[in-house]
């Protein structure tokens, strides 16, 4: 089989597919990749069209009808945007009522008030961590970055010993711990479930963290040691407010859908009864819709209120929140449809297919595809996204806490070695004043040992539970 028939891309199980078809595949899929990477760093395009554009060269040079192709895309990207947008309207509402508030300033001053000294990297982690739960990675590093500079020149500290555990912090919430975008969906791609899942990602986050923040941040800051820049230092938004939420309700509603989805988890394992009224209520409650819905309407009380906000201004809020995601929302939708166009085509099958004669474990298998997406891209939600559309038949006879630990090895893979065609990459560089040698020495290292570290863990917890 040289060409890919009509057929295949209409049927549900596609047939079984020889060498010949896996080499036009395996072409297939470098030159939709080639060409995405091509248009994203040599011409400057939006992810969002040089996924498209991408999607569609995939499936020409699979040989499937240029139709096709594109219903592959179009239903694609209308899924992924249908089982994750709302979710990601809602974190981006949570994360801009908590910045605008000064929520998130009242957890750093108060973190950071009973910490000093050796304790510094560690309270820089915690920090990062718990304001990086409802905030999309730019935005947390945009919120934190203030303090982190104002940190290191008060406190003369290395500027890399209390940034990398800061960033470290930020890059586990965002690669391993929904409701993230990637590990939204990659739960919903492979049919994970939600609340194992994010107490695994929990599991695996913690160890992980500290490798790659306060223990790497010494080695870190004795490669480069640059001073603060003070060009650097924008106003933090509690400096434009009369007062601001206290330390309890703040932290209480960012870790609100945490909680709810926690619990549901813990009653669908206690319980195990579809029919008992307890699961009912916290499968609803529980839900990832729900639970940032009512963090979103608690945050209005707990966050809005305590710091003067009229409704017109929290309709603002609202309303500045979701005006930036629309980027977002096409990015990851059209890896949604990227990845629909790779599995009508028969990849999925080819990498079923592959996973099988070359006998290699199936975690592994989506970390390695993960981490290839994630060179070749440079956007861990693209990784995400794609990865866990290729492997998603791995997961078919795998158990809840495998399928789980399936989507965290995606996540690991899609964080490793940020580099130049990485908005994130440039993005530290140029907050922290680095140049590009520097930041591969730190950034891109961190994320490295991030994405080993906890892809090593997924695969010691895979031989345990």
């Amino acid at each position: 089989m040289t060409r890919l028939s009509v057929e295949m891309l209409a049927a549900d199980a596609p047939p079984p597919i020889t060498s010949a078809g896996h080499a036009q595949l395996g072409i297939a899929v470098l030159v939709g990749i080639a060409v995405i990477v091509l248009l994203i760093t040599k011409f400057k395009l939006h992810a969002f069209l040089a996924l498209t554009i991408g999607s569609l060269a995939l499936g020409a040079a699979a040989g499937a009808p240029l139709d096709k192709a594109i219903t592959s895309f179009t239903n694609g990207l209308g899924s992924t945007v249908a089982g994750v947008g709302v979710l990601i309207a809602l974190g981006a509402i949570l994360g801009k009522l908590l910045a605008d508030s000064g929520g998130a300033d009242q957890i750093v001053d108060t973190i950071l008030a009973k910490a000093g000294g050796r304790a510094m990297p560690w309270a820089m982690v915690l920090i990062a961590s718990v304001v990086g739960l409802p905030l999309f990675f730019e935005v947390g590093i945009v919120l934190l970055i203030p303090v982190v500079l104002m940190v290191a020149k008060r406190g003369n500290y290395s500027l890399m010993r209390i940034g990398i555990p800061a960033l470290a912090g930020l890059s586990v919430m965002h690669g391993l711990i929904p409701p993230h975008p990637g590990p939204l969906v990659a739960i919903d791609a492979v049919k994970a479930n939600l609340g194992v899942t994010l107490a695994l990602g929990i599991v695996v986050a913690i160890p992980t963290v500290i490798i790659a923040g306060p223990l790497f941040s010494k080695v870190a800051a004795r490669w480069v040691d640059v001073p603060a820049p003070d060009r650097m230092l924008p106003q933090r938004a509690s400096e434009q407010l009369e007062r601001r939420p206290g330390f309890g309700p703040t932290l209480a509603t960012v870790l609100l859908p945490v909680v709810l989805m926690l619990a549901k988890a813990l009653v669908d394992i206690v319980v195990d009864d579809p029919a008992d009224h307890t699961q009912r209520v916290f499968d609803v409650v529980g839900s990832p819709l729900v639970a940032l819905l009512a963090a979103v309407i608690v945050g209005f009380f707990t966050l809005g209120r305590p710091a003067g906000f009229t409704r017109d201004r929290l309709q603002q809020t609202v309303e500045k929140g979701l005006m930036p995601i629309a980027g977002i929302l096409l990015i990851v939708g059209a890896g949604g449809g990227f990845k629909q166009t790779l599995i009508d085509s028969g990849v999925g099958q080819m990498i079923l297919d592959i996973s099988e004669d070359w006998s290699i474990p199936a975690l592994l298998l989506a970390w390695l595809i993960a981490v290839a997406i994630r060179l070749a891209t440079g956007s861990a939600t693209v990784a995400t996204v794609s990865a866990a559309g290729l492997v998603a038949p791995l997961a078919a006879d795998m158990s809840t806490t495998h399928t789980a630990l399936l989507v965290l090895a995606i996540g690991a893979g899609s964080l490793f070695f940020s580099h130049v065609n990485d908005a994130g990459f440039w993005l530290v560089k140029e907050y922290f004043g680095l140049n590009v040698g520097q930041t591969v020495k730190t950034w891109s290292l961190m994320e490295t040992i991030i994405s080993v570290v906890a892809g090593a863990l997924v695969l010691l917890l895979s031989l345990i539970i």
